[in-house]
């Protein structure tokens, strides 16, 4: 027998010592009231604020893609290196005090055995629960990450100006394949956007002062006229579905069918003949089946890159790590 065959047998090993660390009920000894207290506090707050629904769910994506799901878009800067929360990609991210507080609940429970990384991950499924959308599970056992990096962020964020194949790139290196991609994508379904995001589509889109043609022209008039009045406008606020922006639906996928999906990226999902089929029979499909699919996929999400075992740490304060 090989050296190099017993080194890949002990890689493997390990890998799958590092997937089983991640199971359901991993606290039920170690904090067994954990997830009820992340539940109960987005069950007493979310329906007063429903669109933080969408904030906390996009902060889960936007972790679980730079160095996987390690809550390493929770902590701040360092003297030494920029944080992914200053990123150009998270700048519009908030949800942070909802997170600290669940976090400071927990603490008072059972200290230093819940990660941050985990109540992120409980926090997007059971705020997108409350608000009407589906359930997915959520195996635990994630730790904390010890680095954020801004200029990280940066690179594996998804931009909203992608195309087909830069998106799929994107997912790919995550692990996700086409399927998810389209999939995740309807977490648009209650998204909200900032119009300096799409604005070059309306006003600028190659350079001559032109609009994207991939854009339905009337949505983009609408559009114009009454809420990206302005280039690169910083403030004002366009929901991603407009008409049910609060309700978890198959709203996105049929105005992407119209060509009236915001960014770049969600027009690109029309432009892969397969992906555009699938769009399609999504849509006429019930909305169980867009659930049960969502949740696959979200629950895949949440695996990517974890820290498990005695890799990173338990965070006591979720913005900086342990000294």
């Amino acid at each position: 027998m090989s050296i190099k065959f017993l080194l890949i047998c002990s890689l493997l090993g390990l890998l799958s010592v590092a997937q089983a660390d991640l199971k359901f009920g991993f606290y039920v000894k170690t904090c067994p009231k954990a997830e009820n207290i992340v539940f109960q506090y987005v069950r007493e707050h979310i329906p007063h604020a429903p669109s933080l629904a969408a904030a906390l769910l996009r902060m889960h994506f936007h972790d679980c893609f730079v160095r996987g799901c390690d809550a390493s878009v929770l902590l701040n800067s360092t003297s030494k290196i920029p944080a992914e929360k200053t990123s150009p990609p998270n700048l519009s991210l908030r949800g942070f005090d909802f997170i600290d507080k669940i976090k400071s609940l927990i603490e008072e429970e059972c200290p230093g055995v819940v990660s941050c990384a985990d109540i992120i991950s409980l926090v997007a499924r059971d705020s997108v629960l409350v608000i009407g959308g589906p359930f997915w599970n959520v195996p635990t056992g994630r730790r904390d990450g010890l680095i954020s990096n801004a200029t990280e962020a940066l690179n594996n964020i998804p931009a909203p100006t992608f195309n087909f194949t830069a998106l799929t790139k994107s997912f790919a290196s995550k692990g996700l394949d086409v399927t998810d991609l389209f999939l995740l994508s309807g977490a648009h379904t209650i998204g909200v956007s900032h119009c300096s995001s799409f604005s070059n589509r309306l006003y600028n889109f190659t350079g001559k002062g032109d609009q994207d043609p991939a854009l339905d022209p009337f949505y983009a008039a609408n559009l114009k006229k009454n809420k990206c009045k302005v280039p690169n406008d910083n403030t004002t606020i366009v929901e991603m579905d407009p008409g049910s922006f609060k309700t978890f639906d198959l709203g996105y996928y049929k105005l992407l069918l119209k060509r009236r999906g915001l960014f770049q990226s969600d027009a690109a999902l029309t432009t892969d003949v397969v992906t555009k089929s699938s769009i399609i029979k999504l849509v006429s499909s019930p909305l169980e089946v867009f659930f049960k699919e969502f949740a696959m996929s979200m629950e895949k999400m949440g695996r990517i890159e974890v820290l498990t075992g005695s890799s990173g740490e338990i965070r006591k304060n979720c913005a900086v790590v342990n000294s």
